[in-house]
């Protein structure tokens, strides 16, 4: 682990682990499986595995504030002076434009953070949408799924999912086939 990771994995266990600890073992979970990514991100190795423990930050409760975790988090990542990108990866992870379109944040997370996409935003929400909320493996569709039945037909977070699912399933395999082009 480089730089970036070694203190987001700090930050992330500080601020996660006591006081959601299902949201930690995703989180843990996540960040592993982006270490299994990095080749297929060059340069952006530490910076995927740093995104990937401190996407889910915004759930924390000193970071929460709008009830857009990823908004939230950004902002928190923002001020204590993590890089512009790390910022906006955790701010657009896994699709967050379209739940920040029902919360009614989408201007100010697009005025905000830029949304990249690129192999590394790919690969985040890859090692995000495949990992459940206790650190199983699940397919991107599993995961999908156990959104749905956990929240319920009517939450926002299942009407964002119902939206956004194909920029996902894209996401997913683009970076399935770059594994598949670029085998470990």
């Amino acid at each position: 682990m480089g730089t970036y990771s070694e203190r987001a994995a700090a930050i992330s266990q500080r601020h996660l682990r006591s006081y959601l600890p299902r949201r930690w073992l995703h989180v843990q979970a996540v960040a592993a499986k982006a270490e299994r990514l990095a080749y297929l991100v060059g340069d952006d190795a530490d910076l995927l595995t740093a995104a990937a423990w401190l996407h889910d930050i915004g759930y924390a409760p000193d970071a929460a504030d709008t009830g857009l975790h990823s908004l939230d988090g950004a902002r928190w990542l923002q001020r204590r002076g993590f890089e512009g990108r790390i910022a906006a990866l955790v701010a657009h992870h896994s699709c967050a434009a379209y739940e920040a379109d029902e919360r009614g944040l989408g201007q100010a997370l697009a005025n905000e953070f830029p949304r990249e996409e690129t192999a590394t935003s790919d690969a985040l929400w890859y090692a995000d949408m495949t990992t459940g909320p206790d650190g199983q493996d699940l397919t991107v569709d599993e995961r999908l799924e156990e959104i749905r039945e956990r929240y319920g037909p009517d939450d926002v977070v299942t009407r964002f999912w119902h939206k956004a699912e194909p920029m996902l399933q894209d996401a997913i395999r683009r970076t399935q086939l770059r594994m598949s082009a670029q085998p470990t």
